[in-house]
């Protein structure tokens, strides 16, 4: 009989974070086993409200919302959207420049859609948010993964960008404040990536998903309020600041130097025609979501949740022998090394795989971000600091087996 195999195009496609260590996770759960899922950043399963004024639009609006919007999006939304971009400094956005999305999942692979021949290059950071290296690997392009400096904080590496830039080079993604390391990005910083990306024609792709998400009083820079002269997509959306992964509402902003891109943004205007439009109810969302109270700014500052839960899981991972790990300054999540000295590892799924199995605590490995070496995982941080404690407590005592047992091998 003949087989149906999958499309060579998802050969180099990966996304773990929803991957076979999940798959795992739920049979347990089907055994009637709990898990602790610090994998995924999906704030509802952990008591993160949606901002009750969203949550009554979106009913006062359903009635109005069976009916396509335009391609683009609704005008309230759209304008909502323009009037944070000029807030950010981001100046020449007008509503024409605005996409709205089924998440900024939907428009990331939209936008790389539109820009990649077959053997386009895309520069992508390392670790990265796996979507960015299997969308730009899906529109036909080649991922080129520049390195991040652990020892300088996670910093993008500038000298390695250079390093990696060819003539099929289209674009440059850069993820500020980062998924998965938690840091944040200087002004002096992002402007050196916008003078690389204007000397060599780049395309600047800003995920900036999690722009408000910042703790210790550090404060977010959107690129495109420094790339005035530089072609620059910024994607943004409700899933993580308002707290409202399911409604799947983000937006695409086009900026920078479009006037030699028209044909670029002919190209991104048709593949947003050809899904007609995003999740209507979803867009109602976001007028309220970006003009009303900011409540993210209490969970994150002094004595907030986010900030109390970062703060104890930084405390208790720092604390197992050979676990070290960046303090994050920004977003849901912190990066640790396990030291490989201590933790010899050869396949990393296979070792949090084992881990999920004897501990019943979910975790990604680092190579499902794209990081070369089987030395890191992304811890999430969501649970109340019960569960995170217990957590935590469980990966030590794993953490200790595992080093008993390499000193007797």
């Amino acid at each position: 009989m003949k087989q149906f195999k999958k499309s060579a195009k998802l050969a180099n496609v990966l996304y773990d974070i929803r991957g076979p260590i999940m798959d795992a996770a739920k049979q347990m759960e089907e055994e009637g086993q709990k898990i602790i899922r610090l994998n995924i950043g999906n704030l509802a399963v952990f008591g993160f409200d949606a901002p009750e004024e969203v949550q009554q639009d979106m009913i006062r609006n359903l009635p109005g919302s069976a009916g396509y919007s335009d391609s683009k999006g609704i005008f309230a939304a759209r304008k909502a959207v323009m009037h944070e971009t000029q807030k950010q400094g981001v100046a020449g956005v007008t509503l024409e420049d605005i996409y709205l999305g089924n998440g900024a999942s939907e428009l990331i692979a939209m936008a790389t859609n539109a820009l990649l021949n077959d053997g386009d290059e895309m520069l992508l950071p390392a670790p990265d948010y796996p979507l960015w290296t299997a969308a730009s690997s899906l529109s036909g392009g080649k991922p080129v993964h520049y390195l991040c400096d652990e020892a300088n904080g996670w910093m993008p590496d500038l000298d390695d960008i250079r390093a990696k830039i060819t003539p099929r080079t289209k674009g440059i993604v850069v993820i500020n404040p980062n998924n998965p390391t938690g840091a944040l990005y200087s002004d002096e910083l992002l402007k050196s990536i916008v003078a690389i990306a204007r000397e060599h024609h780049l395309v600047i792709f800003a995920d900036e998903v999690y722009d408000k998400v910042l703790y210790d009083g550090v404060r977010h820079t959107a690129i495109a309020s420094l790339s005035t002269d530089v072609l620059t997509l910024t994607f943004n959306s409700l899933s993580k600041s308002y707290r409202s992964c399911g409604y799947r509402a983000g937006w695409m902003v086009v900026s920078g130097d479009k006037a030699r891109a028209q044909d670029y943004i002919e190209g991104l205007n048709m593949l947003s025609n050809m899904r007609l439009c995003a999740n209507v109810p979803g867009q109602w969302a976001i007028q309220t979501a970006l003009g009303g109270y900011q409540s993210i700014n209490d969970l994150v500052g002094d004595g907030g949740r986010l900030r109390r839960q970062r703060d104890l899981a930084y405390e208790l991972i720092t604390a197992i022998p050979g676990v070290s790990c960046v303090k994050p300054s920004a977003a849901l999540y912190m990066f640790p090394k396990l030291d490989p000295e201590v933790y010899p590892i050869s396949d990393d799924r296979q070792f949090f795989l084992e881990l999920l199995r004897e501990t019943k605590v979910m975790l990604v490995q680092g190579t499902g971000f794209n990081w070369a070496t089987p030395d890191h995982f992304r811890i999430v941080f969501l649970p109340h600091e019960d569960d995170l404690r217990e957590a935590i407590n469980r990966i030590a005592r794993f953490l200790e087996l595992y080093r008993l047992r390499s000193k007797t091998d």
